[in-house]
C-alpha cells in the first residue's frame, strides 16, 4: 500500500515546493564598461544561436550595438521605436530619445537576456555599465472569432485567442470597473510562459485567491506551455474522474463567472480560460440558457442533466435487463427482443462493450481527420458497420439503439471534459450490471454519488448545492429562473457580497397590462 499510496496521492504541489525552494538562482552577471565584452557573454549565453543580431551602432560620439532575436522581434518596430530616434538625437538623455511604450534600464546582464527572449531589443554603449531594454516584440495574433467548441444561437459570437493582451482586453471590455485586478506569473522553468489570475476586489473571495496564488506558486515544472498543462498540478484530485476547473473560450462566460465572485486564469499562447472554483452543475449549463426566456432555459438544462444519467446507465440497464431481469419488459416488446437477441452468440456485455468500442473509435476518427472526410466516417460508421454488425449477427437491433440513444445523450454536454468523464464511467457501470443486475447498478451509481458529495473544487462542495443542500441555489444551478428573481449569487464560491443588484420587481406586481 506504500507505493500504491504515494503514486496516486495529491500531495505533489507539496514536493515541487521543496524542490523549488531548494533551487539556486542564477549568478547575477552585471553590465561591464566594455561593450565587446557584453556581445560576448550575451552571445556565449545564447550558445551563438543563428537568430541573434547584432547591429553597431553610433550614438552622439559613443559606440553602441544593438542586440535581438530576429525570431521574436519586430524589425519595423525597431527601427521606428530605436534606430530611428537614435539617428536623429541632439541630447545625451536616452530615456527622452527611446520611443519605444516600455523602456527598461537594466544592471543585470542576466535580465537582460531573459528580456531579449521574451521580445526585446537591448541596447549596450561603451563605457557605459548600464543598458536599455526597448520592447519590440512581434505580434501575430489572429482575428477574434467564435469558439468552434461553444458556439450559440443569440448570444455573443467573440471568443479568446491565443494572446493574452488580446483576452484580457475582451473582460475589460466587459467589466469597466476599477475593481477588475489582473496578477502577472511566470510559469514553466523552459517555456517561460506569461499566465494572469483575474478576478474582482470587492467580491472574490481573499482566502480563494491567496489559495489559487498559491498553488501556482508552488508548481515546479519546465513545461507549462498552456492551461492545460497547468490544470492537472493546481485541481484538488488529479485522479478523479470528473473535472474541477471548468475551460471555455467565451468571454461572456467568463465575465458571468468572475460576477459570481470566482476566478479566472489566463494564459499566453492559450484561448482557453480556467475557472475556479465550480461545481458539478457548472459544467451542464451553457450561455444559451440565458439567452433564452426562463422557461425555456430551465426546459434545455433540466435535459442536460437527464442526459447524463442516460450516457452513464442506459447501457447498463439493458445489459441488466437482458441478462437478469426480464420480467420487467412488457410481453409484446419481450417476444421481439428475444427474437434478436437469441440469435447472438455472445452474452450481452461483450456486445455492448463492441458496440462502445466501436462508436468511440468512430468519434475519435472524426475528431482526427478533416471535416469533410469525418462527416464522411460518421456516415458510413452509422450505416455502413451498424447494418453489417446486425446482418452478420454480432449485435442485435435492440443494442444498436440503446447505444445510438446513449451516444447521442453524451454529446448533448456542453463541456467536453464532462462529456469524456461520462464516457469513462459508463465501462464500469455496465460491468457492474453485467454481474450483479440492478443491485450492481445502484452500488456505481451509489459509489458515483459518493465520490461526488466527497468531491472538492477549491474548498468548494463538488456536488453544491445538493450536498450541502441549498435550496436557494437551485434558481441558477439546477433550473433557470427569471433574473429578477437572481437576487443572490451562488454561495459556493463564497462571494464577499452575497446579495446582487438586479432592479427586482416585486412579486405580486407581475402584470403588465
Amino acid at each position: 500500500m506504500g507505493f500504491l499510496g504515494q503514486m496516486f496521492s495529491n500531495n505533489r504541489r507539496k514536493s515541487n515546493s521543496a524542490a523549488k525552494n531548494n533551487r539556486t538562482a542564477p549568478t547575477a552577471k552585471y553590465v561591464a564598461s566594455s561593450l565587446q565584452d557584453n556581445i560576448s557573454y550575451v552571445n556565449e549565453a545564447l550558445f551563438r544561436t543563428a537568430d541573434l543580431i547584432s547591429r553597431p551602432i553610433d550614438y552622439l560620439s559613443e559606440q553602441g550595438s544593438l542586440l535581438y532575436l530576429s525570431s521574436v522581434c519586430d524589425t519595423i518596430k525597431i527601427h521606428q521605436f530605436i534606430l530611428k530616434p537614435l539617428l536623429g538625437a541632439h541630447e545625451a538623455n536616452l530615456d527622452r530619445v527611446l520611443t519605444a511604450a516600455i523602456v527598461e534600464k537594466l544592471s543585470n546582464l542576466e535580465k537582460a537576456i531573459d528580456l531579449m527572449l521574451a521580445g526585446y531589443a537591448v541596447l549596450f554603449l561603451e563605457g557605459k555599465e548600464e543598458c536599455y531594454a526597448v520592447q519590440v516584440s512581434f505580434i501575430n495574433d489572429r482575428s477574434v472569432t467564435e469558439p468552434q467548441n461553444e458556439k450559440t444561437i443569440q448570444g455573443a459570437h467573440d471568443g479568446f485567442i491565443e494572446s493574452m493582451r488580446v483576452n484580457l482586453q475582451l473582460v475589460r471590455k466587459q467589466i469597466n470597473s476599477r475593481n477588475l485586478v489582473v496578477r502577472r506569473y511566470t510559469l514553466g522553468n523552459m517555456t517561460k510562459t506569461e499566465a494572469s489570475i483575474v478576478y474582482l476586489n470587492d467580491l472574490a473571495n481573499p482566502e480563494l485567491v491567496e489559495e489559487i496564488d498559491r498553488r501556482i506558486a508552488e508548481v515546479n515544472a519546465d513545461n507549462l506551455m498552456s492551461g492545460f498543462l497547468l490544470l492537472e498540478y493546481i485541481e484538488n484530485q488529479s485522479f478523479s474522474p470528473f473535472p474541477q476547473i471548468l475551460q471555455t473560450e467565451r468571454p461572456d462566460r467568463v465575465v458571468a463567472n468572475l460576477l459570481e465572485g470566482r476566478v479566472a486564469l489566463l494564459m499566453e499562447g492559450s484561448p482557453a480560460t480556467l475557472i475556479m472554483p465550480v461545481t458539478f452543475f457548472a459544467f451542464y449549463q451553457s450561455p444559451d440558457d440565458y439567452y433564452s426566456r426562463s422557461l425555456a432555459g430551465s426546459f434545455l438544462r433540466l435535459l442536460r442533466l437527464f442526459s447524463f444519467f442516460i450516457a452513464l446507465a442506459l447501457p447498463a440497464f439493458y445489459i441488466a435487463v437482458v441478462s437478469f431481469h426480464y420480467e420487467v419488459i412488457p410481453m409484446e416488446l419481450f417476444y421481439r427482443i428475444k427474437g434478436s437477441v437469441e440469435k447472438i452468440p455472445y452474452p450481452p456485455i461483450l456486445e455492448a462493450l463492441f458496440m462502445e468500442l466501436t462508436i468511440e473509435l468512430l468519434r475519435e476518427a472524426g475528431m482526427r481527420l478533416p471535416s469533410p472526410i469525418g462527416q464522411s466516417i460518421g456516415i458510413v460508421g452509422g450505416l455502413v458497420i451498424g447494418d453489417a454488425v446486425v446482418r452478420v449477427g454480432l449485435v442485435s437491433y435492440p443494442m444498436i439503439t440503446v447505444v445510438a440513444l446513449t451516444a447521442i445523450a453524451s454529446f448533448v454536454v456542453p463541456s467536453h471534459e464532462m462529456s469524456y468523464s461520462v464516457r469513462l464511467l459508463r465501462f464500469p457501470v455496465m460491468i457492474a450490471a453485467a454481474l450483479f443486475g440492478f443491485v450492481g447498478i445502484v452500488f456505481a451509481l451509489t459509489a458515483i454519488l459518493i465520490h461526488l458529495c466527497k468531491l472538492e473544487s477549491f474548498g468548494t462542495p463538488y456536488f453544491a448545492p445538493i450536498a450541502p443542500m441549498r435550496v436557494k441555489d437551485w434558481k441558477d444551478a439546477i433550473i433557470r429562473l427569471p433574473f429578477w428573481k437572481l437576487n443572490e449569487r451562488p454561495l459556493d464560491p463564497h462571494p464577499q457580497k452575497l446579495v446582487q443588484e438586479i432592479g427586482a420587481k416585486e412579486e405580486g406586481n407581475d402584470d403588465r397590462g
